[in-house]
C-alpha cells in the first residue's frame, strides 16, 4: 500500500512543523568558528561549526549520535527525523545557524524514553521492523503524534507519516501498528462483536 506523497515535519504542514525561519541577521555561510549553543538530548552543547552545516552531519560526525540516518538529503524520506523544540523535522534540512537556543531530541533519547514504549511495542508486534534503517525516524514521528491532544485518527496519521520511506517497502506492518495505536473509540466498538451498537 503506497503512502500519500507528503513529508511530515516541514514548516507549515498539518503536523505542526517547527519554525525554521531565518533570524534577522543571517550568519555568513562560510563563517567558521561561530559557536551555536543548543540543547541536544537534554545537554547544553556549544557547537563550533560553520553556519551552513547540516544538523544531520553535526549529530553523526561530531556528536556520535547516529540513529538519524542519511537518506535522500532533501527532506523526503524521513530517515533523519529528529525533534526540534519537540516537533519532528528532517535534520538534513536544518542548518547550524538555525540551532541557537533551540532544543534537539534525537531517536537515541526518544527510543529510550517511556513515552515511546507503546510505539516500539506496536511496531515490533505488528511486524513493522525489517532492516531497521527507517525505524528510528518512524518512532520519532509516531511518538510525537501519539502524544498529541486530541490524538489523531489512524487515517490522519497515515497521511502525516507519508514522508517516511521504507526501503524494504514494509508498509503493511507499519499500517497495522498505526491502526492499533490510533484506533478511535468508535473503531473499537465496531469490532467488539456488538456491531457497533449500544451494549
Amino acid at each position: 500500500m503506497k503512502l500519500p506523497d507528503q513529508a511530515p515535519g516541514c514548516p507549515g504542514d498539518s503536523c505542526g512543523g517547527a519554525d525554521l525561519s531565518p533570524p534577522r541577521s543571517l550568519p555568513a555561510a562560510d563563517s567558521d568558528g561561530r559557536c551555536h549553543f543548543v540543547e541536544i538530548n537534554g545537554r547544553r552543547v556549544a557547537l563550533d561549526s560553520r553556519a551552513d552545516r547540516r544538523l544531520l552531519a553535526i549529530l553523526r560526525e561530531d556528536l556520535g549520535l547516529v540513529a538519524a540516518k542519511p537518506g535522500c538529503g532533501i527532506g523526503r524520506c524521513g530517515a533523519c527525523m529528529v525533534w526540534l523544540d519537540d516537533v519532528p523535522v528532517n535534520s538534513c534540512l536544518v542548518m547550524a545557524w538555525q540551532l541557537d537556543g533551540r532544543r534537539v531530541s534525537t531517536a537515541e533519547l526518544v527510543a529510550d524514553s517511556p513515552i515511546s514504549e507503546d510505539i516500539r511495542q506496536a511496531i515490533a508486534q505488528c511486524g513493522g521492523l525489517q532492516c531497521g534503517y527507517c525505524s528510528p525516524g518512524i518512532v520519532v514521528t509516531l511518538t510525537h503524534l501519539y502524544q498529541r491532544v486530541p490524538r489523531p485518527c489512524a487515517d490522519e496519521v497515515v497521511t502525516l507519516m507519508s514522508g517516511h520511506v521504507c526501503r524494504c517497502t514494509g508498509y503493511s506492518g507499519l499500517l497495522r501498528a498505526i491502526a492499533g495505536l490510533f484506533a478511535q473509540p468508535s473503531d473499537v466498538a465496531g469490532t467488539s462483536g456488538h456491531g457497533g451498537g449500544p451494549t
